[in-house]
């Protein structure tokens, strides 16, 4: 009997918000496996805005990161995040 834990990255989303910038989108797929044979899987996600540091992301998302977000991108997310502060 032999149990084994693979974690992967199985889906990348870009998706634009409303406020000018887009949203990556990474689902993780945690799988255990006993002799081969999947007896779970449980998926985690997690989102990263235009000012994310992509320094130990998984290389994929990284990739995709730096192709997406610009200095537009990173701006327009300063001025969202000044205005959220502002209360308007």
């Amino acid at each position: 009997m032999a149990l084994e834990k693979t974690t992967l990255v199985d889906k990348i989303e870009v998706v634009e918000t409303p406020n000018g910038y887009p949203v990556v989108l990474a689902r993780t797929a945690t799988i255990v496996t006993e002799d081969g044979t999947e007896i779970s899987k449980s998926f985690s996600r997690d989102s990263y805005l235009p000012n994310v540091d992509t320094t130990g992301l998984d290389s994929r998302v990284a990739a995709i990161c730096n192709a997406t977000f610009t200095d537009a991108h990173r701006d327009a997310l300063t001025a969202h995040e000044a205005a959220s502060l502002a209360g308007a």
